[in-house]
């Protein structure tokens, strides 16, 4: 039987109803991967980077999923005045994880939050809110404001010849969309490779020998109906990390 890759997915903290603390990933992120043929193996966030570390170190490939805003800090700017919450921890473990990929040339996966956290990590920067930022832009909270996850809110203009446009099979696919942060200054080393017809990036990808693939939407809704390409997008990645 052909070995499964372990693919380390960074956690966030929440509140449980009663207020008490809870280490969390989405379930839907642990389910893309498994049914990718990967194995999901949760990274709590802790202040120990040595448990940190040695978590890593058991994953063939790390994914940094959706959540709250990143802290303007750890790209050198002010707090915007409609920026929402932030974790701390959780940037500190997340930059470390993307760093150490970089360093191992271990493949590495982000969606939303995750794409502007890889960019972070990088050296990039980021609108903290879009609305006021790029008054133009279309409504990229529209999942949010339906509470459809699922539904297929705009187009995503794929690069040719790209890794993405490539294993999607297709220069155009639609996406759902919920967030109010996006990349800014893409990161060195990354380049751009996704655009909704706004101009919003939705997409990178390495431009070196790293695998490194992010989007700004959320596959992980999308891949078992609404849009059952995007099921390649996982299956891509879980492949890359089994090499």
């Amino acid at each position: 039987m052909t070995r499964r890759p372990i693919i380390g997915i960074s956690g966030m903290n929440s509140r449980d109803e009663d207020g008490s603390g809870l280490m969390a990933v989405r379930p839907v992120y642990l389910r893309a991967i498994e049914a990718a043929g990967g194995i999901p193996l949760l990274i709590h966030l802790s202040d120990d980077m040595g448990v940190m570390r040695r978590l890593y170190t058991l994953c063939d490939g790390i994914l940094l999923p959706g959540g709250d805003d990143v802290d303007p800090s750890s790209y050198g700017e002010n707090p915007h005045a409609h920026l929402g919450d932030v974790d701390r921890q959780r940037d500190t473990v997340e930059i470390a994880l993307a760093r150490w990929t970089h360093e191992d040339t271990k493949p590495l996966m982000g969606i939303c939050r995750g794409i502007q956290m890889i960019n972070v990590a990088f050296g990039g920067t980021l609108y903290q809110d879009i609305p006021s930022q790029l008054p133009n832009a279309l409504d990229h909270q529209a999942n949010m404001k339906t509470r459809n996850w699922s539904l297929l809110s705009h187009s995503i203009a794929l690069e040719p010849g790209s890794w993405l446009a490539t294993c999607l099979d297709t220069n155009e696919v639609m996406g759902n969309t919920m967030h109010h942060q996006a990349v800014k200054d893409c990161a060195p080393g990354m380049r751009v490779v996704g655009r909704a017809p706004d101009g919003v990036i939705e997409a990178m990808e390495s431009s070196g020998d790293q695998f490194v693939v992010a989007v700004q939407c959320h596959p992980e809704h999308l891949w078992a109906k609404t849009e059952t390409r995007w099921r390649r997008f996982f299956e891509g990645f879980i492949a890359a990390c089994g090499h």
